[in-house]
């Protein structure tokens, strides 16, 4: 910046406008009492200012100093020359981080709902507020789980979808789940979630249970669940994860089922390490895929998101020490990164509210599952990082599978990929780039929320929206700004454009097969949701 004169005059000048616009509007909003126009609105995900109060002067004049303020810094960290994008990346969101901080939501003096609240309680929300505040301290303390996550418990409410586990093997627990249609679809639907978390984010609630809808639908589902790793796993790398979790369950569906054609589906990381067996089964001449769903997962990591600003070699080489040290990754190592990425959403959101408000609502079962986190062991979440995100290996054809590299060009199963619109985990452009990646026909559905709840996105969910189509393998690319301005966006929920697009790609409806095949090796071991998903 100090040897950018003319960046320096741009902003000079900019700060003068925008000074000049502010007061302007000022006197307007004063002399017609709040009637003015406002001079910028926040960005869509902003919900800080949405309530009428901040329509009123003063506040109308502090929330709209601070969104100009916010704008002018970055201008101020963009466009510098000579700066490298990485840097830049990184500019910007310590900028506004810092900016968060002293956003006038944020204080009690500046904010009208919390004064409004004040007055209403005569304080008495500032008290319960300090309770809240003393609960939460000491159970980060004492490491304890809050009295309230009681109300939800995997197998009393949560992941409550009638099952068997009929395979466990050191990685894994492959649950099959009881039809509940006379017939079912031949093909038989396997999913593979993300070791990050538990795997019930798809089987949550009986009323928002993914995997339920899919067997009301006529599909047979298995699901993978992961072991929670420990110490004695740290050496357990990429290729543990595809042998003895996708590959091992697949094995498992076609000895149930007696199916030649599976539909596979990949969450999140499960949807990246499916991605890399379908790649490599692909270039073995193993066609036993019907379909790959992708949901909000990533196989090109050049544009992925915030995330990759905790990931360079510095960062990498600092978390393998500390993976070496104790084995594996711990949860709250993690949950720290995905709070300052969401931290108006995580942490000024909740502060205002919970201990400035004095309002807490009550867990809902998406919370809960949240908190159920997960650890990562060394080696594989090494592998992870300087592979895919560092190297992005799996992208330019030179991630190895049994030391030859995969490409996902040969992948020739059709592809349903789903984005959300608000992900900061896998930003729907990034998991767009599956479309310049496959030689196959790819669908693509963007669907409104966030990393989990747009795909927890059951029907009539009110609110939700999707966008829906399908290019076939011989037409030409479309770039994501054009693809969104040329899409019609649809209301409701995207899982029944999923379950006809596999409908339409599985044959004649027959008996649903038996639960397990102890003939075969693959008896059922004890009920849903089984023994991993309760490790702690």
């Amino acid at each position: 910046m100090s040897a950018s004169p003319g960046k320096q005059f741009q902003l000079w000048e900019d700060a003068f406008l925008k000074s000049v616009q502010f007061w302007q509007y000022a006197t307007k909003s004063l002399l017609s009492g709040g009637a003015a126009a406002p001079l910028i609105e926040p960005l869509p995900q902003d919900r800080r200012f949405r309530d009428d109060a901040w329509k009123k002067p003063p506040f109308s004049l502090l929330y709209q100093g601070f969104l100009l303020r916010q704008q002018w810094w970055h201008k101020a960290v963009t466009g510098v020359r000579g700066v490298s994008p990485q840097h830049e990346r990184a500019a910007q969101f310590a900028m506004r981080q810092l900016l968060d901080v002293y956003s006038p939501s944020n204080s009690p003096l500046t904010n009208p709902e919390v004064l409004e609240k004040t007055i209403d309680e005569a304080g008495r929300n500032f008290v319960r507020g300090a309770q809240y505040l003393y609960e939460d301290l000491r159970q980060q303390t004492l490491g304890k789980a809050s009295s309230d996550s009681e109300k939800y418990a995997v197998g009393r409410n949560l992941a409550m979808t009638p099952g068997k586990v009929v395979l466990r093997n050191d990685l894994i627990e492959l649950i099959q789940y009881e039809p509940s249609t006379d017939k079912v679809r031949p093909e038989p639907v396997l999913i593979t979630p993300a070791w990050i978390m538990k795997y019930y984010i798809l089987d949550l609630s009986l009323e928002n249970s993914l995997v339920k809808y899919l067997t009301e639908q006529g599909f047979t589902v298995f699901m993978i669940s992961w072991k929670n790793p420990g110490r004695e796993d740290r050496d357990r790398g990429m290729d543990d994860y595809r042998q003895l979790g996708p590959m091992a369950a697949l094995d498992a569906v076609q000895a149930i089922t007696g199916a030649e054609k599976i539909h596979a589906v990949g969450y999140c990381l499960g949807g990246t390490l499916l991605s890399i067996a379908a790649a490599a089964m692909a270039r073995d001449g193993d066609d036993r895929l019907a379909s790959v769903s992708l949901l909000a997962a990533q196989t090109d990591f050049t544009e992925a998101g915030e995330l990759t600003l905790f990931i360079n070699e510095s960062e990498v080489a600092y978390l393998e020490d500390m993976m070496w040290e104790q084995g594996f990754l711990d949860t709250k190592q993690m949950a720290g990164a995905f709070q300052i990425l969401h931290s108006n959403d995580l942490i000024w959101s909740r502060v205002v509210r919970e201990y400035l408000m004095g309002e807490r609502g009550s867990l809902i079962d998406l919370m809960a599952w949240n908190a159920d986190a997960t650890r990562m062991p060394y080696r594989m979440h090494s592998e992870y990082l300087r592979k895919l995100f560092l190297n992005n290996e799996l992208a330019i054809g030179k991630f190895a599978v049994d030391d030859r590299p995969v490409a996902l060009t040969d992948i020739r199963a059709p592809i349903f990929a789903v984005g959300t619109k608000t992900d900061h985990v896998a930003p729907w452009p990034s998991v767009f780039k599956i479309n310049l990646l496959a030689d196959t026909d790819v669908t693509f559905a963007l669907t409104s929320g966030g990393h989990n709840a747009g795909i927890v996105s059951e029907p009539g969910h009110a609110g939700r929206n999707y966008r829906i189509r399908t290019t076939r393998r011989d037409d030409r690319h479309i770039d994501p700004d054009s693809w969104i301005n040329e899409t019609q966006e649809q209301d409701g929920s995207w899982w029944p454009e999923w379950s006809r697009w596999l409908g339409d790609r599985s044959g004649a409806l027959i008996t649903p097969p038996p639960v397990g095949a102890p003939g075969k090796g693959y008896a059922p071991i004890c009920d849903a949701p089984g023994v991993y998903v309760h490790g702690e």
